[in-house]
């Protein structure tokens, strides 16, 4: 058989899952996620295994869907020693990298920060020559240092890279292979501030992606499983862990990704709204043609905007873990939570807390633990309690919606069994089987994807052949990432006409997407 491991590492426990060739489900397994994260997953993969049953050695591919570089970036812990290279001088001198950033995280990260000439125009005309020489006594001085990484963004870059590759081999010759090198036009679009606070976040957490798949293929082999790994990405699809390693700031935002494209599977709706609870947090997002829907707004990250690709989502103090209080003549529901420690806390495992769960259990919405613990509860309380969590939830579904028609509605996650089968707004409420671990099962059954967004000036390439451009490009980043070139299609494609910029301008963004190479 040809099986594979999906584990995704949840805010309160971390899922796995073992699929057939026919993904069907031989195993599934929680395990408390923990600070060091890495711990979390070793305990819920050896969980996983003692329940298949099956040969290790029969695994032949390992996803996984991590908070590692999230984490990372949050708490400001192990991120790398980086240098921020710039090219734009003169045009870019009047706002200087890392304005606006958190004064903690730009005191950590700001130490090594340097502006050049060079840049090019929105149709790819140089501004001005890049100062090779400026950038050698760059790395030169770089040599003295304990630098780990390089962010390198110019102005335009994602309409001509020249500059900014021609930066990074410079830097490379002086630096050797052992500095990772982020470039910014392989992770943001157009806006060169944002684009560059992404790609210096990037660099920021390479090294934490780094020793975080040597973890993790340190732990399977561990446990005789010598499968290929790949990490998840936040639109719904995987990457090697090479190109992890190389991209981690796309992992950002993967766990509720996975959770999507699980409902998808697992339901086999391609357009709907799933609503993902867990233990502390809940995440509403959208489907669209089985993918997530993009924001189509900057995000922040750790206090940082940045404007890389993130999906849409509304995240709310909703889970199974939420502690209940009285408030008045009402009841308040989170959003604080006893999270993981919902087994020992909680009145229908024998704790002495009210949650969220004890109120939907207590309500006959789902049979869990020792119900006979929350019989004493007031009806008029369990009443007011189920009130609010369903408002809560039905407020954020109205809030991602784009159209007043109603929806399909997936449930997933543990903690969904808090919710009605009866949602308002929804033109039905599917909770399908294995709903609890959706987010390890989208992990599994992910596809890989490669994707291109970048400004073409059409009166100097025209429409069709800048079209066929983005499109080849995509799919050469879809095989990159370890895509099967046989099954590579295009899965998106967005044209987006500029009127403000002369020359006929036309943002292009395509996303193509293939079966994992065999």
């Amino acid at each position: 058989m040809t099986l594979r491991l999906g584990i995704d590492v949840g805010g309160t426990n971390t899922d796995a899952v073992i699929l057939d060739e026919k993904n069907n489900v031989l195993a599934k397994a929680k395990s408390p996620t923990t600070p060091d994260v890495m711990t979390g997953i070793l305990n819920s993969l050896e969980k996983v295994l003692n329940e298949s049953g099956v040969d290790p050695g029969e695994i032949k591919y390992a996803m996984l869907g991590t908070t590692h570089a999230t984490n990372a970036i949050v708490e400001r812990k192990n991120l790398a020693e980086i240098a921020i290279i710039r090219i734009g001088k003169p045009a870019t001198l009047a706002i200087t990298p890392l304005t606006g950033w958190p004064e903690d995280l730009r005191e950590k990260l700001g130490k090594h920060v340097y502006i050049v000439q060079g840049g090019h125009e929105y149709d790819g005309r140089e501004i001005a020559p890049l100062d090779e020489g400026e950038l050698k006594k760059i790395a030169d001085e770089l040599k003295d240092t304990n630098i780990e990484a390089i962010a390198i963004s110019s102005v335009f870059s994602p309409v001509n890279s020249e500059h900014e590759e021609k930066a990074a081999e410079i830097l490379r010759g002086a630096l050797g292979d052992s500095v990772a090198i982020t470039l910014s036009h392989e992770i943001g679009s157009i806006g060169l501030l944002e684009r560059e606070n992404a790609a210096i976040l990037n660099a920021a957490v390479t090294k934490v992606m780094k020793n975080a798949v040597r973890g993790f293929e340190n732990a399977l082999e561990e446990k005789g499983v010598y499968a290929k790994l790949y990490i998840t990405q936040n639109d719904g699809t995987l990457m090697s862990a090479d190109y992890a390693v190389k991209y981690p700031v796309l992992t950002i935002a993967s766990g509720p990704t996975n959770s999507l494209r699980g409902a998808a599977f697992l339901s086999n709706e391609k357009n709907a709204i799933v609503v993902d609870v867990g233990g502390t947090t809940s995440d509403i997002g959208i489907l669209v043609n089985g993918f997530p829907r993009e924001s189509a707004v900057a995000v922040e990250i750790g206090g940082v905007r940045t404007n890389f690709r993130m999906p849409d989502l509304i995240s709310i103090g909703l889970g199974g873990g939420s502690i209940v209080r009285i408030v008045g003549d009402g009841a308040r529901v989170g959003p604080e939570s006893v999270g993981y420690r919902i087994v020992e806390e909680a009145l229908v495992f024998g704790g002495n807390t009210l949650t969220a769960t004890d109120i939907a259990v207590a309500a006959g919405r789902y049979k869990l633990g020792d119900v006979s613990r929350v019989q004493h509860l007031d009806k008029s309380l369990v009443e007011k309690a189920i009130a609010k969590i369903d408002a809560i939830v039905e407020d954020a579904i109205d809030r991602i919606k784009t159209s007043p028609e109603p929806t399909p509605v997936i449930l997933v996650g543990g903690g969904s069994i808090l919710l009605s089968n009866k949602i308002k707004g929804a033109s039905k409420v599917i909770r399908p089987q294995n709903f609890d671990v959706a987010n390890a099962i989208g992990a599994a059954i992910a596809q890989v994807s490669g994707e291109v967004d970048r400004v073409y000036s059409l009166e100097q390439l025209g429409r069709e052949k800048a079209i066929e451009d983005a499109k080849k490009k995509a799919i050469e980043e879809a095989i990159k990432a370890g895509a099967d070139p046989e099954t590579v299609e295009i899965v998106n494609f967005e044209e987006i006409p500029l009127a403000y910029l002369p020359g006929n301008a036309t943002r292009i963004r395509v996303k193509a997407a293939g079966y994992l190479k065999a």
